[in-house]
C-alpha cells in the first residue's frame, strides 16, 4: 500500500491546509476491532469523541453499534431531530433549562432521550424548570466507577456521588415517586478506560497500572452487581451501561453489564497508543503548511495550537507524524499561530509542504475544523461537516 503521507498529500492536493482528513479504511478497521473486543455486547457511540454526524451514521453501518452516549442534552436533541440516532443517553447531568423545555415539548424526543442523574438536586432543577406535572421523562442513574482502595484515596474521575447499592436504591425511589421513569444504570471506570497500561520505558509504573486495572475492575463488578439487584427492586431497567474504549473487553466480562460505550477507538488519537490489549489505527490526521524555515533542521508550520483538555502535559500536545522524524520544540510546543518542528526530516521540508499531525484526543479535533475530508486510498470520497461546520457548539 502507498505510504500514508503520499496518499494524503495526493488526495488533498487541490486543497489548502490547514485541513483534516479521516482515513475510512482505518476507521472501519477500528470499528471492527471495537466490536471484536466487545464480545457481542452492543456499543453505544460516545459522540463527544466523534462530533461529526456523517461519521456517526457510518459507525451505525457496522453491526455491533447501537445508540449514542451524548455529552449534552442540546446535542442529543439535535441528533435525534436530524435522525442520526433514535436512542440517545445523555452522559452527563444537564442544567440547560431551555433544552429541558424543548425536550418536554417534543414527544418523539422524550421517547428517544434518556437523562443522566446522580442527585436529587438534579430532579429538583428539572421540576423547577418544567413544573411538577411535567411529561414523564426517562432517566438513567450513574454509579461512581472510581476505585478507593484506602480511606481518602481516590483513583479515577470525580463524577457521581452515588457509590453504594443503598444510595442508588434511595435515589431510585425518589425517581419513582416523581414524574420520571428510571430505565438504566451507567458507570464509567475512567481509571481503566482512559489510562493506558503499557507506557514505554516505565516497567514499575506499568506493573502498578496493571495491578490497579485488575483490582479496580474486580471491585467495581461487585458493587455494580449489587446495585443492579437493588435497582431492579424499584424499576425494570432497560440497560446497564459501562466501559470505554480502553476497557471494552474487561467491562464486557461483567455479567451485570448489558451494553458498552466507545468512541475514541474509532479515530485512534495518541492518548490510546499505550494499551497492552489493543492499539487503534490512526484514522484522523490534520495537515498544516510550512510557512517558514528559521533553521537548517527547523521548519515552522502555520497554526497548530490544538492542545487537548485534561491535566496539562506533553501527552496533551498534537504530535507531528508525517514525515517521520519530526518533533515539537521545547520552547514553543504547539502554538496558536505558528508551530516549529525540528529534526532531521525538517531539513527536507520547503515552504508550502505539509506536515501531518495527530491529535491527543479524538473529538476535540472537530472543534478546530469545520470539515472532515473522508479519504479512501489516495482520493477524497466525501467532505462532511463536523459539529462546528454545521454551526453547532455544545460546550
Amino acid at each position: 500500500m502507498t505510504a500514508p503521507r503520499v496518499r494524503y498529500d495526493t488526495a488533498t492536493a487541490e486543497l489548502d491546509p490547514p485541513l483534516a482528513v479521516v482515513d475510512l479504511d482505518a476507521f472501519a478497521a477500528n470499528a471492527a476491532e471495537l466490536c471484536h473486543r466487545a464480545g457481542g455486547r452492543p456499543i453505544r457511540v460516545a459522540t463527544k469523541s466523534v462530533r461529526c454526524p456523517e461519521l456517526l451514521r457510518r459507525t451505525f453501518g457496522h453491526p455491533g453499534f447501537a445508540g449514542t452516549l451524548c455529552y449534552s442534552l442540546r446535542e442529543a436533541l439535535w441528533l435525534v431531530k436530524g435522525e442520526v440516532t433514535g436512542d440517545a443517553l445523555v452522559g452527563y447531568p444537564t442544567a440547560d433549562r431551555a433544552a429541558l423545555r424543548d425536550l418536554a415539548a417534543d414527544e418523539a424526543a422524550r421517547s428517544a432521550i434518556t437523562l443522566l442523574i446522580d442527585d436529587v438536586a438534579q430532579l429538583d432543577l428539572i421540576e423547577a424548570t418544567l413544573g411538577r406535572r411535567h411529561p414523564r421523562l426517562r432517566v438513567c442513574l450513574e454509579l461512581d466507577g472510581s476505585w478507593r482502595p484506602l480511606p481518602g484515596m481516590h483513583v479515577g474521575v470525580l463524577r457521581s456521588p452515588v457509590r453504594t447499592a443503598r444510595q442508588a436504591r434511595a435515589l431510585a425511589r425518589e425517581v419513582h415517586a416523581r414524574r420520571f421513569r428510571l430505565v438504566g444504570l451507567m458507570s464509567y471506570e475512567a481509571q481503566v478506560a482512559g489510562v493506558g497500561d503499557a507506557p514505554p520505558g516505565q516497567p514499575l509504573h506499568r506493573a502498578a497500572l496493571r495491578l490497579m486495572r485488575e483490582r479496580s475492575m474486580r471491585e467495581l463488578a461487585g458493587r455494580r452487581a449489587a446495585t443492579v439487584e437493588a435497582l431492579r427492586q424499584v424499576a425494570d431497567l432497560e440497560f446497564v451501561n459501562g466501559g470505554g474504549t480502553g476497557s471494552l473487553e474487561l467491562t464486557a466480562a461483567d455479567r451485570a453489564v448489558t451494553e458498552l460505550t466507545a468512541g475514541s477507538g474509532l479515530l485512534g488519537p495518541t492518548l490510546f497508543d499505550h494499551y497492552r490489549a489493543f492499539r487503534p489505527r490512526p484514522a484522523a490526521v490534520f495537515a498544516l503548511p510550512v510557512v517558514r524555515r528559521p533553521g537548517r533542521r527547523v521548519a515552522t508550520v502555520f497554526a497548530g495550537g490544538y492542545v487537548a483538555s485534561g491535566v496539562p502535559g506533553e501527552d496533551r500536545l498534537p504530535v507531528p507524524v508525517l514525515p517521520g522524524g519530526l518533533r515539537l520544540t521545547w520552547s514553543e510546543g504547539a502554538g496558536e499561530v505558528q508551530t516549529p518542528v525540528s529534526g532531521r526530516a525538517a531539513a527536507a521540508l520547503r515552504v508550502g509542504d505539509r506536515v501531518w499531525f495527530r491529535h491527543a484526543k479524538a473529538g476535540e479535533l472537530a472543534e478546530h475544523f469545520p470539515t472532515y475530508h473522508l479519504v479512501e486510498g489516495d482520493r477524497i470520497v466525501d467532505s462532511v461537516p463536523t459539529y462546528r461546520g454545521a454551526g453547532q457548539a455544545f460546550g
